[in-house]
């Protein structure tokens, strides 16, 4: 099988398309041959190493000292099962499937093996393998945070900062689908997309300020990390909550007693992976109440040119790579 792969930490001419053994499936694995995945903002740090201001040596003990521990990155695939391990009654050879192997990564690859009772499950028959793909980085991460750890109620008001990335799209669509009232940050030339998906106010950053002296929330999410505690505070309501995606360094050290002396919850940490949450998000999907956003699709071959557009910041929602076409498809037992 062919694999996009690389070595050495950098920019996206560190990886190159390189020739493996096709894996064979453990007992209780699937071998699946992926249709599409995606360059998540993951891969991204994984590859170029970068990492918010102080964290340096943790993204290295995270991912490689000397260099990248997990070769092949992608965190998020879509694909068809195409042989099975000995004790695997959940899945059957030509099942069609979502998978998100997430930090383990692997996913830039033709073929990729995954616990059966793993991060997987069954593409539902409405959704094309190219949005399966884009669901799981993103709105697991939305709604773990929204759901899980912020618990957001109906009624309840939201910023959400950076709502046109993948995880920002996820939480204006998971935050409305809950009930809330969604107010999204986004730059001018993406204002129309995110009303598109259910905001019911944007904020174009480039005209006007994020912060209004007379505006108020009881939750703010920071989904690309440039809206720090101190500037934030101000506009969230006693007892509210800050929900940190991403963020300062000093925020996600020190955040939590800043936001208890107010009067307030700071809500940080790593998304959780669970397999209940990809089941869920999938399903959002499958009842229409949430669409991932595809920005751009690039070839298998032309991963460098996807990770060269994710450089750029400017990515709208998900970038797909397609991989191989669903008819194409071969068996292997």
């Amino acid at each position: 099988m062919f694999a996009s792969s690389y070595t050495q930490y950098g920019s996206p001419d560190v990886l190159e398309l390189i020739e493996l053994p096709t894996p064979a499936p453990k007992s209780n694995d699937i071998l699946v041959q992926i249709v599409a995945t995606t360059v998540s903002a993951g891969d991204w740090r994984a590859r170029s190493l970068t990492m918010p201001k102080g964290l340096g040596l943790v993204g290295r003990l995270v991912f490689g000292i000397t260099g990248p521990r997990k070769q092949i990155l992608g965190t998020e695939f879509s694909g068809v099962v195409v042989a099975k391990g000995a004790d695997v009654t959940n899945f059957e050879i030509g099942d069609a499937v979502v998978g998100f192997p997430g930090a383990s990564f692997g996913a830039h690859a033709e073929f990729i093996t995954v616990p059966a009772n793993g991060k997987v499950v069954r593409k539902p028959d409405n959704l094309s393998f190219e949005d399966a793909a884009a669901i799981p980085f993103g709105a697991t991460t939305a709604y773990d945070f929204l759901v899980n750890k912020t618990k957001l109620q109906k009624g309840q008001t939201v910023l959400i900062n950076g709502a046109s990335g993948a995880v920002g799209s996820a939480c204006v669509q998971i935050a409305k689908h809950i009930g809330a009232h969604v107010t999204a940050v986004c730059s001018g030339r993406n204002v129309a997309l995110v009303k598109e998906i259910g905001a019911d106010k944007v904020i174009n950053y480039r005209e006007q300020s994020v912060i209004s002296p007379t505006d108020t929330y009881d939750v703010v999410v920071d989904t690309v990390g440039t809206l720090s505690w101190a500037q934030a505070q101000h506009c969230i309501k006693v007892g509210g909550k800050m929900v940190l995606i991403a963020g300062k360094t000093s925020d996600m050290i020190f955040g939590g007693i800043k936001a208890k002396l107010a009067g307030k919850t700071m809500i940080g940490g790593v998304a959780s992976e669970a397999p209940d949450i990809l089941a869920a998000v999938v399903q959002l999907a499958a009842q229409a109440n949430y669409r991932p956003v595809i920005d751009r699709v690039f070839a298998f071959d032309d991963m460098q040119a996807a990770h060269a557009h994710v450089d750029t910041g400017r990515k709208r929602g998900n970038v797909l790579i397609t991989v191989a076409q669903p008819s194409n498809i071969e068996i292997v037992a």
